[in-house]
Formats: C-alpha cells, structure tokens, sequence
C-alpha cells in the first residue's frame, strides 16, 4: 500500500482518500460509519473532510481488513483490545517499507 497525500495539508476530501487508496468512496463511507475511530469533519455542504489522523486510522483500518484479511468485527476488536500495539507495528512496517523502498531506489542508481 502506497498512500500519496500531502503531509501539509490539514483536510483531505473523500475522493482524494478513497483515490490513495484505490478503493470506492462508498466504502470510505461504510467504514467511517462502521469504526469509531473515524472522525472527519463535516463541511457546509456535508461533504466529509479527513484530518491526517484520519488518515492514518484509515491506513490501519485498510491493513487490518485488505492486507491482513481481518473481519470488520475482528479488525473492530482488535482494535479495541490492543490498539496501541497495533498502530506501533504497523508504525514500525510503515517505515520499514519506505525505507526499503529508498534501498532499493539506491541499489537500482548503482
């Protein structure tokens, strides 16, 4: 999984999350409605705007469910249970892909 958003920016649309991680808006929808942990903002027009924590809780949510093969209760349970730990290793996977990534980068240019 490889998610491009700006880090400068303080809210994200809907469109621009679910295209990061090339999935539906329909089910950023689902599981904003489904995980509580999920917090976007509301416009004027009611349009949800998603703050990076958002984000990063999307990031979590997308491992547990489309990486890991996680149940929406499993990947709501686990959540629960041992949230911390969770977003520790997946924190820790996270900078370990990007920094292979970089050694690869850095291997192809040699």
């Amino acid at each position: 999984m490889h998610i491009e958003l700006s880090p400068d920016k303080r809210y994200y649309s809907i469109g621009e999350v679910a295209k990061a991680f090339d999935v539906n808006a329909s089910l950023i929808r689902f599981w904003d409605k489904e995980f509580d942990i999920l917090k976007p903002k509301k416009n004027a027009k009611g349009n949800r705007m998603f703050t990076p924590e958002d984000v990063n809780n999307l990031k979590l949510i997308f491992h547990l469910v489309k990486e890991r093969g996680f149940t929406l209760e499993g990947a709501k349970t686990h959540l629960k249970e041992g949230q911390k730990k969770t977003l520790d290793k997946f924190e820790i996977i996270s900078k370990l892909e990007t920094i292979r990534t970089q050694l690869t980068n850095i291997k192809n240019e040699l």
